[in-house]
């Protein structure tokens, strides 16, 4: 009982109706990163419902022709890329063809993240795990952000970036690669909106707290602890997407 309680405290339900889905993406072209798993692919689900016009980047290509099947079905039109975004030579060859493939834009979805404990003491011979969660979780957003300025500004669009809200929290143990690239990523994102007169796209931020996702959950302690779904995670991005919010934080955020 005060399990239950205490969850829903912590993380009241989250839920946003089909039909203001549709009111604000049907028609609309969307890009979402990560989006063949966790909550990539719960955003993803929920706009084809919505009529959306997706365009999706993930590394499982077997996950992603799955998917743009169930969106062609719907009648939305869709494109893929199977690309990892930790590649540079992947990444920037698809930031050069994406603006021709997509002159509009509504909205751009940065999902795709990579999360990682370990201690600085454990990584003196292990750089590589800061490079690849620097280059994805901040990297490939400013990357791909830059490249579809152009397309954003056509479909007086948005960019909605999908960070933590532990990167808000004072230093933790054992993150430093993760909240490091968070933060490098949280601070772009301050500035771009500041400068979002001379660049005619919002920009906004969603804090997330726990989700349970494949990837959060292969940590035994978090798998254990409440959290909130990936479906519910999605339905907080797509709200924040329809609002004049900067941001998203829990209420127990302070």
């Amino acid at each position: 009982m005060f399990t239950s309680l205490w969850k829903h405290i912590v993380y009241p339900p989250k839920s946003v109706s089909d039909k203001k889905l549709c009111e604000a993406f049907c028609g609309k072209w969307v890009v979402i990163t990560g989006a063949s798993s966790g909550i990539g692919e719960a955003l993803t689900l929920r706009l084809i419902d919505a009529g959306a016009n997706l365009f999706l980047i993930a590394r499982s290509e077997e996950k992603l022709r799955q998917l743009c099947d169930k969106a062609r079905a719907k009648g939305c039109e869709v494109r893929y890329k199977a690309i990892d975004l930790r590649c540079r030579q992947e990444l920037d060859a698809c930031c050069k063809t994406l603006p021709e493939e997509l002159p509009s834009v509504s909205y751009l979805f940065c999902n795709a993240g990579k999360s990682i404990k370990r201690s600085i003491s454990s990584s003196i011979e292990r750089m590589h795990d800061f490079d690849r969660t620097m280059d994805l979780n901040y990297r490939s957003m400013v990357a791909l952000s830059l490249a579809l300025m152009p397309s954003l500004r056509e479909g007086k669009g948005r960019m909605i970036y999908t960070s933590s809200v532990s990167s808000r929290y004072p230093f933790a143990l054992g993150w430093s690669a993760y909240h490091a690239s968070k933060c490098a990523a949280n601070v772009w994102c301050r500035t771009a909106r500041r400068e979002r007169k001379t660049l005619g796209v919002r920009v906004q931020v969603a804090y997330l707290p726990l989700v349970h996702t494949p990837m959060s959950d292969v940590n035994e302690t978090y798998k254990n602890l409440p959290a909130y779904s990936a479906n519910e995670a999605a339905s907080i991005l797509l709200k924040l997407a329809m609002t004049d919010k900067f941001r998203y934080k829990p209420w127990w955020a302070i």
